[in-house]
């Protein structure tokens, strides 16, 4: 009978035990949802994964959604469970913002009761000013530029498949906000359908919740500014999601205190003492916390920002006193590059407003160039 064979290999290493050490992933280290917990799989868990997620009103519909002395709006946050506020009233600005924060099906829900009541409140004007019956109303929802990829889906099929299943019309919008990286996602169609299609929604979000961290936020304040304005302070646009897990250490906020305890939070399943796990932030010379922001920019636009021999780039990290650092590749399949701008909250919001004023300027002389030619 022969003698059994030792497993161990000639260096004295065990194999399975280098195997296991390489276990990167696997079983005991779960994908990560946006609120810290395992990503939910089932219907279950994505209605209880917390998020946050933002509609443009007008000022007619913020009226009907906030009602008498507050009284709809409390009413929306004691049916659904939700955190629900609305931006405050800005001179002259046709736009606010509304903020709704909870459980995916909570949010789903809560958007249907809006819907419902300003179907009555609120009701759409057709053409010639007459009032639409047929039962729908549009809901204009704030989408990150970066997340939009993953609502349209691949040539288009996850919109359709979402239009298919809830039977509403949804309309994605080409241009970001001004001086913001989210987009308007129109969704018309009946309060139980608008329930269906931000479910969906909500779960795309949930499943893609990475790209939406360092999402500059729209503020309708920045209507106000004319070109060369200083950047708006206070309720600022410029606030961001806090980034997961460790990393850079930012916050985020709706348009001023829409909540009776504050701005809204839009991951509540994690607990706040972790915060001190992640040590203490990093600070300035003048002792203010550093944020670290990405935005992304259209490929054809990045030399307009970079300037001749970096010229322009280096103008605006002068003047607003923020390292900004450029990807020297694409992120991902649109071609867009990632900018990252890292400074105090200040230096981060002056930074972004003279980049966005760059860009425009750029759209606006293609634009003026585009016309000439044609003439």
């Amino acid at each position: 009978m022969s003698a059994p064979q030792d497993p161990t290999p000639p260096n004295g290493v065990d194999l399975s035990d280098t195997l296991e050490q390489l276990n990167l992933g696997g079983e005991n280290e779960p994908r990560l949802g946006p609120d810290g917990e395992p990503a939910p799989k089932t219907d279950e868990e994505y209605a209880q994964t917390q998020l946050t997620l933002r509609a443009i009103v007008s000022s007619k519909e913020a009226g009907v959604i906030i009602g008498k002395g507050g009284k709809n709006v409390a009413d929306l946050r004691d049916e659904t469970g939700v955190k629900a506020g609305v931006s405050k009233v800005v001179q002259g600005v046709y736009d606010r913002v509304l903020t709704i924060t909870g459980g995916c099906e909570a949010i789903s829900r809560a958007y249907a009761v809006v819907a419902r009541a300003l179907l009555e409140g609120a009701p759409a004007m057709g053409m010639g000013g007459v009032m639409q019956s047929n039962g729908t109303h549009p809901i204009k929802l704030l989408i990150s530029h970066n997340q939009m990829g993953t609502i349209i889906g691949r040539q288009g099929l996850k919109i359709k498949h979402i239009q298919d299943v809830s039977g509403v019309r949804m309309v994605a919008q080409k241009e970001m906000l001004p001086q913001s990286t989210e987009r308007v996602v129109e969704v018309q169609g009946t309060p139980e359908g608008i329930q269906r299609a931000v479910w969906e929604i909500c779960k795309c979000l949930v499943d893609d919740w990475q790209r939406g961290t360092g999402t500059v936020l729209y503020n309708p304040v920045v209507r106000t500014q004319g070109p060369g304005a200083p950047a708006a302070t206070g309720g600022s646009s410029y606030v961001q999601d806090r980034a997961p897990y460790g990393g850079s250490r930012v916050t985020r906020t709706g348009n001023g205190a829409d909540f009776s305890n504050g701005g809204p939070r839009p991951y509540t399943r994690r607990s706040d003492s972790d915060a001190a796990a992640r040590g203490p932030p990093t600070h300035d010379e003048n002792g203010e916390e550093i944020q670290t922001q990405n935005i992304s920019i259209p490929a054809d636009m990045v030399g307009c920002i970079i300037g001749r021999a970096g010229s322009k780039i280096s103008e605006i990290r002068k003047t607003s006193g923020a390292r900004i650092s450029i990807a020297k590749a694409p992120h991902d399949e649109t071609g867009e590059r990632m900018f990252t701008i890292m400074g105090s909250a200040k230096a981060n919001e002056t930074a972004l407003f003279l980049l966005y004023e760059n860009l425009e300027a750029e759209k606006m002389r293609r634009q003026q160039q585009a016309a000439q030619t044609s003439e």
